[in-house]
């Protein structure tokens, strides 16, 4: 409840911020006379900005179980299922939050935690994960899932992709306003051609640098994972051991939906949401957990 109400928060404080500012640099005085009302374009920028990526949060759960085809198990059929449950929950009782869904899905080496609320997730390890790593190692790996719940990751990502978004939809169309009005002269009622070619090209410029700021969030919140899975466990080697064993496997894709929320993933430097396995084993290395 209070990641929610945080969320709601941050939704307002940003609109807040776009207006005074706007007001301060007296941008909206030479826009509404022009044709575009700010109050307006405020609201439309939280709509578009928040509204996909709330949306995204809410059905997170149910459609990555259909995409990865998770067999979600309710009652374990062996005892190697029974073992994944009882580790996820010891895990989940340690960390104070409510018992995740448990689940397994044929695929290469990977795994990933999603849901709205940290009470009422997911777990998933893929059966490739569990044929390619010892029991130590796929422990270390729900751990290091668990601590993203734990964590409120999937409200944070949600959080920090709307408010990426809420800026790009309204700095491009204040932007496409500017142009077409100031540079271009459309004394046209309604917005022209310079408008609409301006927000596109804004959208796209803007929408790149706010993935790169995106993934550089997630690859920060990769290290806290991997902390909180060493402190779930009592000691940072099995961790270690997994993220070198991972960094000898080819990881499976994961949908888009939940691959920030993976154990690996990403690609490029800037776009990651992963940082490299070499750098997470040396910050886990360098940290306080023995």
């Amino acid at each position: 409840m209070k990641r929610i109400a945080l969320f709601v928060l941050t939704n307002l404080a940003v609109v807040v911020v776009l207006g005074i500012a706007a007001s301060l640099l007296g941008v909206n005085r030479f826009l509404t006379p022009n044709g575009l009302n700010l109050g307006a374009l405020l609201g439309f920028a939280l709509l578009m900005g928040f509204g996909g990526a709330i949306i995204s949060l809410l059905i997170s759960k149910p459609m990555a179980k259909w995409t990865s085809k998770v067999k979600v198990i309710n009652n374990p059929s062996n005892a190697d299922e029974a073992w994944i449950v009882e580790t996820v929950r010891r895990f989940a009782d340690k960390a104070g939050i409510g018992m995740p869904e448990v689940g397994i899905y044929e695929g290469e080496p990977n795994a990933f935690a999603t849901g709205a609320f940290k009470n009422n997730a997911l777990v998933a390890v893929s059966t490739g994960l569990l044929e390619g790593m010892t029991r130590e190692e796929v422990e270390a790996v729900i751990g290091h899932e668990v601590a993203h719940i734990a964590n409120g990751d999937m409200v944070t990502m949600t959080l920090i992709q709307g408010v990426m978004n809420t800026f790009v939809v309204f700095i491009s169309r204040v932007v496409g306003y500017f142009v077409d009005k100031v540079v271009l002269r459309n004394t046209n009622d309604g917005p022209g051609i310079g408008y609409y070619v301006t927000t596109i090209v804004m959208d796209i410029v803007l929408g790149v640098l706010a993935a790169v700021i995106v993934a550089w969030f997630s690859r920060q919140r990769e290290f806290r994972a991997d902390a909180g899975a060493a402190e779930l466990m009592g000691r940072k080697q099995p961790m270690m051991n997994a993220l070198a064993r991972l960094g000898g496997m080819v990881p499976g894709e994961l949908p888009k939906s939940v691959a920030a929320m993976g154990i690996a993933g990403g690609i490029g430097k800037f776009f990651s949401t992963h940082p490299p396995i070499e750098e997470r084993i040396a910050r886990l290395q360098n940290g306080q957990q023995q």
